[in-house]
């Protein structure tokens, strides 16, 4: 059973939707009645999905839902009376998984939670593959740098200066990249 928390000013307009969600097998573990603190209530929490209801995402849910999504990711449905193509947009960048304009059957409320569930897993893994990418490319430049000082230094060719990379890091039990920072930053303390 998934874990739910809705975030609605409207308790005369949440009612339905929190009902909806129970009868479709969801677990509604807590109601915000704003986002403010929202990753605060997330962190301590852990729901598995976010409801948003509101008439139209102001300036301040959607900041609320980029700080939420910096610390605690989660999967944000939002439903909307707002169509407006920008407040769709910032509400994605926000993180928001599925913009639902309107009033919703009850019928087709779980696949559009997990329509959102599934965008929120490729968009995180997507993310998590465009890090490791940005690491190893800042490894890789750490790793460049550190090869140039020692063949600056002692005068070796590229292959000589990886080897003795490689060996020292082997001999320490560091990753390599560890290394090459470390001889770059005794590179540059003797300056």
């Amino acid at each position: 059973m998934l874990s739910v928390m809705l975030v609605d000013d409207d308790l005369v307009r949440t009612a339905p939707l929190r009902q909806s969600l129970t009868d479709a097998g969801y677990q509604v573990i807590a109601h915000l009645s704003s986002t403010e603190n929202l990753d605060d209530a997330v962190r301590e929490l852990q729901p598995d999905i976010v409801i948003i209801d509101t008439d139209s995402p102001s300036r301040d849910t959607l900041e609320n839902l980029c700080v939420m999504n910096e610390t605690v990711p989660k999967p944000i449905v939002m439903f909307t009376h707002d169509g407006d193509i920008q407040k769709m947009r910032e509400a994605t960048r926000a993180g928001v998984s599925a913009y639902v304009v309107g009033s919703l059957p009850s019928e087709s409320l779980m696949p559009v939670i997990n329509a959102a569930v599934v965008r929120f897993e490729e968009v995180k893994s997507l993310r998590d593959e465009l890090g490791e990418a940005k690491l190893k490319l800042a490894e890789r430049k750490v790793l460049e740098k550190a090869k140039g000082l020692l063949m600056k230094e002692h005068s070796f060719d590229e292959d000589h200066a990886y080897a003795m990379l490689r060996s020292m890091a082997m001999r320490q039990n560091k990753r390599i990249a560890v290394l090459a920072k470390e001889v770059i930053e005794a590179a540059t303390k003797q300056l």
